[in-house]
């Protein structure tokens, strides 16, 4: 039985893939300080005997007293209200985190994962983003702790590859959607969907018209297990290629939800992109991969999990 360290693993993301990892026959050791994380998303294999749960900073030394066959770090303050208030916070976990879980997977001898993020390519001045592009990031504006962090983890998962040999992954996340995102946490879906289900105004910030693209999050898992059992060291986009405006996104909520919110705008916070979509050629020729779950039907399973966190 392989075992999987992973880092976050109590997160929105990470908890799905413990699950989907504990289904595919793995040892799981999960790794998060709850800063962001929530038991609650790992309530459920708490009992289950091939899972454990270990409460760490990974911005401190990682010692696991037992073989690791794979790490995948996915420990991060990853939206613009969190790192916004633990700027400090953030770029450590993406940098002494990253240099951390690396010593781990070269002491194991472990494959190595890197949760990387579209954030990387800034506001972008190519649209879709392919892996190729380097991107047009502020380094010392509001985000850059998230951004610059990322980028980092970057350069440190190819050091470890080109310097010690080390079986390394990268992969640079897009908007990501699902159970288990935080109602606070800031990012778009889960505000938009609070907002409405309260019936409360839909907070737009700008005019509406910078595009995200949505990926659902058993879409986004399929695709990182994908790139695990696979042999490539290069940065593989994943996210869903289907541009969405924001306005629309608020109009897809209403309509779900049978809201009577209006929309209302707001000032657009400091270096808010104005486009975010992936090129997924890459992933579509390496992975055979593409998202499948339709944004309404993504959405309404979303829902459904923000309306149970109301009761």
């Amino acid at each position: 039985m392989p075992t999987c360290l992973i880092t976050g693993g109590a997160g929105f993301i990470g908890s799905h893939l413990c699950d989907r990892l504990l289904r595919e026959g793995f040892r799981v050791i999960c790794m998060d300080n709850l800063v962001t994380g929530k038991i609650e998303n790992i309530q459920h294999l708490l009992s289950k005997d091939n899972f454990v749960y270990r409460k760490h900073d990974v911005t401190m030394h990682i010692d696991v007293g037992e073989k690791v066959d794979y790490v995948l770090h996915f420990a991060s303050l990853a939206s613009p209200a969190d790192y916004r208030e633990h700027p400090i916070k953030t770029l450590k976990v993406g940098t002494l985190g990253t240099y951390n879980a690396l010593g781990l997977a070269k002491a194991k001898n472990a494959k190595f994962m890197f949760a990387s993020t579209s954030e990387v390519y800034g506001d972008p001045e190519v649209n879709p983003q392919p892996e190729s592009y380097w991107g047009s990031v502020n380094p010392i504006g509001i985000r850059s702790c998230y951004d610059e962090s990322k980028r980092c983890g970057e350069a440190l998962t190819m050091a470890y590859n080109r310097k010690h040999g080390m079986d390394t992954r990268i992969v640079r996340i897009f908007n990501t959607y699902g159970p288990r995102m935080r109602a606070e946490d800031g990012r778009v879906i889960p505000a938009f969907i609070n907002q409405a289900l309260r019936g409360e105004p839909i907070t737009v910030f700008g005019d509406g018209k910078q595009t995200r693209s949505f990926c659902y999050i058993s879409d986004l898992v399929e695709g990182v297990m994908r790139l695990m059992n696979t042999s490539y060291n290069l940065p593989v986009n994943l996210g869903n290629p289907m541009e969405k405006t924001v306005l629309e996104l608020a109009r897809t909520i209403i309509r779900i939800t049978n809201s009577d919110s209006r929309v209302i705008f707001r000032q657009l916070p400091e270096d808010d992109p104005k486009q975010r979509c992936p090129d997924i050629s890459l992933a579509r020729r390496i992975l055979r991969w593409e998202p499948k779950v339709p944004l309404d039907d993504g959405l309404k399973k979303t829902i459904d999990y923000f309306k149970k966190q109301m009761k």
